[in-house]
């Protein structure tokens, strides 16, 4: 209930009127059923824009510390990040990219949609990034399908640096779903693997337009000056690759 009422009651209209959303390939989106969303990344505000253009719900990890700080912003904080569809996990330990995988594996087994990004990080300057092997692991053990999900002008909307929301426009593009059936039985093969992610990262790039690179966006991040960290977990390499 608290979802659809900051959908279409408190968060939702004032982003529908301030930064007009346009919205393609809604079609592609099941109607019931699992499937992986897999989305570029330029902003903290990525994970707000896509869900709110979405006729379903859209499940994205959250690290647990927006669930458990103290005091009344606290209790804000946690309203928002569960109202929106978060699901908190701890990133501190040493096994915290593969609990980030498990929580998205059970979400899946209900029948859920998924929200990953398989770069891993925003992008620190626009471009598409090569994607991390962690997601077509969790679609290869699965069988789910995977939809590429464009978001476009959001690095606009609140670019890295001091959190800023500014006017404009955002469209959002739902790719047509990519079945890997025919890698069943497949799962833990790197190169499989590698392909499965390289194949949603074609499919992104031909979706946004973005000029694509072969080399992981962490790598760059320490020459890049840092913003907010995103809320996101980071759905890195499996032990195989």
């Amino acid at each position: 209930m608290f979802y659809w009422l900051l959908k279409f009651v408190l968060l939702g209209p004032f982003i529908h009127l301030y930064n007009r959303p346009t919205v393609e390939g809604v079609e592609n989106i099941p109607a019931d059923g699992a499937a992986i969303m897999a989305g570029n990344h330029l902003s903290i505000a990525d994970w707000l824009f896509a869900p709110l253009v979405s006729p379903r719900r859209i499940n994205y990890l959250a690290k647990a510390e927006y669930f458990t700080t103290p005091g009344f912003k606290g209790r804000l904080q946690k309203f928002f990040f569960s109202a929106s569809g978060q699901y908190p996990i701890d990133r501190s330990g040493a096994d915290a990219a593969e609990d980030a995988l498990n929580t998205a594996r059970k979400l899946l087994d209900q029948g859920r949609l998924v929200g990953l990004y398989p770069e891993g990080t925003r992008s620190p300057d626009g471009r598409l990034y090569k994607g991390k092997t962690g997601m077509a692991r969790l679609a290869l053990e699965t069988g789910v399908p995977v939809i590429p999900v464009a978001v476009i002008g959001t690095d606009r909307v609140s670019p890295p640096g001091p959190f800023r929301w500014r006017r404009h426009r955002v469209t959002v593009k739902f790719g047509t779903p990519i079945d890997f059936s025919r890698y069943e039985g497949m799962g833990g093969n790197r190169f499989v693997e590698r392909a499965v992610t390289d194949e949603v990262m074609y499919a992104l790039m031909q979706l946004t337009g973005q000029e694509y690179v072969d080399v992981y966006a962490a790598s760059l991040k320490k020459d890049v000056p840092s913003g907010p960290s995103s809320h996101t977990p980071r759905i890195p390499e499996t032990a195989a690759s």
